[in-house]
């Protein structure tokens, strides 16, 4: 499916979503540091817990009020409430109200999340969504590998005109969905609609979750999924611990009397930096490669890859070697991504895909809170013995993934049966 022949509403969000991810990454990665220097540190550590709670909350309401509102209702919500959130930020004079600002701003981005995810499966064939997913995902993370090299300069010299850009971008692409995108939530589910009270469309919101959780399929998906997130972690965790206290600084090239030396935090950054570029140059080919693989191989290859790839990495000091084995573990991880999405969309009965996509981001915000295990088991374990224990999260993972893939065609009709009646 190429890009011309795309849907408007797909051409809008894909440039939005892009330019509003690239200016998203200038300021996020240096929020930490910039509380730290407002709060200290240990109560930065703690503030920064809140934000994935608020994740999970605005991801869940999102999803549901998607499928019981509108793709675009929600959409416009959450991007409104993150362009008046960054307007806060850039107008405040006081630690505590930037700190509410990027809460606020988090919590928009989940909101808006599970309806952008949900009207893309909605405008797409399903022979062509992991290559649409697989291109948002591109989108995505160039803004992640260009966003940080331009925010070490702007966020601490211009954080100001960084904020009110961040609020015009995300003002106009407001707009845009306003004036461009159309409603795409299915009309058998609006005919179905009711107006109801605050108190039953809570009570309504919980009982449909309470349905998707007891769905054993859906709960061992987010089970496989949570274990392949602590695993992909350990990029930003121990990872960076292994090499900075076992990798000694060496030569990256070296010709007769000339060489390049590269300490062991520069080596951590070549080996992120690698991992980034791959990902913008690879989610795309290798959404081609492996377009006629059914979900179930992708995703446990993906798992077995990324933990083999990281296991790996323990095993040496090299750095050429560890090079190599960033660049196997990576390919797990491209493959992984569009995938995710695809799978749910497909899954999801078409009343509930945006409650769906809401609750599927669990497995990533309880991934994140269990990853830091790696770092205590650091403590008193060798290397190798860490490493083995990611590399046993995915392949437990991929053993879940086998058993879900068996039960799948005895739950579908259980589901479909549970969402309409």
């Amino acid at each position: 499916m190429q890009w011309l022949t795309w849907d408007l509403n797909l051409k809008t969000r894909l440039i939005g979503e892009a330019l509003f991810n690239t200016l998203f990454w200038m300021y996020f990665p240096f929020i930490t540091l910039y509380f730290s220097d407002s709060f200290g540190k240990n109560v930065a550590g703690l503030l920064m817990s809140v934000p994935p709670l608020m994740g999970i909350f605005g991801s869940l309401f999102g999803g549901y009020l998607s499928d019981r509102i509108g793709r675009r209702f929600v959409m416009l919500l959450g991007a409104s409430i993150q362009a008046a959130m960054f307007a806060l930020f850039a107008l405040s004079l006081a630690p505590w109200i930037d700190y509410l600002a990027f809460i606020g701003i988090g919590f928009g981005g989940s909101f808006y999340g599970p309806a952008s995810s949900a009207m893309v499966a909605d405008l797409t064939p399903e022979k062509d969504r992991r290559k649409v997913f697989a291109t948002f995902v591109t989108a995505m993370n160039i803004g992640a590998v260009c966003g940080p090299a331009l925010g070490a300069f702007f966020f601490f010299t211009y954080r100001s005109e960084l904020l009110w850009t961040c609020t015009l971008v995300t003002l106009l692409y407001t707009l845009a969905i306003f004036f461009i995108v159309r409603e795409t939530l299915p009309a058998s589910v609006k005919k179905t609609e009711d107006k109801t009270g605050i108190s039953s469309l809570l009570k309504e919101q919980w009982n449909s979750y309470v349905v998707i959780f007891r769905d054993k399929a859906f709960a061992l998906y987010i089970l496989a999924g949570i274990l392949v997130v602590i695993a992909f972690m350990q990029l930003d965790l121990y990872l960076a611990v292994y090499v900075k206290e076992f990798v000694p600084a060496q030569a990256l090239l070296a010709w007769k009397d000339w060489s390049f030396f590269l300490s062991s935090t520069e080596v951590f950054g070549w080996m992120l930096g690698l991992n980034g570029l791959l990902f913008v140059l690879c989610s795309l080919p290798v959404a081609r490669w492996f377009e006629y693989w059914s979900d179930r191989n992708t995703l446990i290859l993906s798992a077995v890859l990324f933990g083999l790839g990281m296991f790996l990495v323990g095993l040496t000091t090299n750095i050429w070697l560890l090079f190599v084995f960033v660049i196997i573990f990576t390919v797990g991880e491209v493959m992984r991504a569009p995938v995710t999405q695809s799978f749910i969309s497909k899954y999801a009965p078409d009343d509930a895909r945006g409650k769906y996509m809401g609750a599927s981001n669990l497995q990533f915000a309880v991934g994140r809170f269990i990853a830091p295990v790696t770092v205590v088991l650091s403590g008193w374990m060798q290397p190798i013995g860490v490493f083995g224990f990611i590399f046993l999260c995915t392949l437990v993972s991929a053993v879940l993934y086998v058993k879900l893939f068996q039960i799948i065609p005895q739950h579908d009709t259980e589901k479909e049966e549970s969402f309409t009646s």
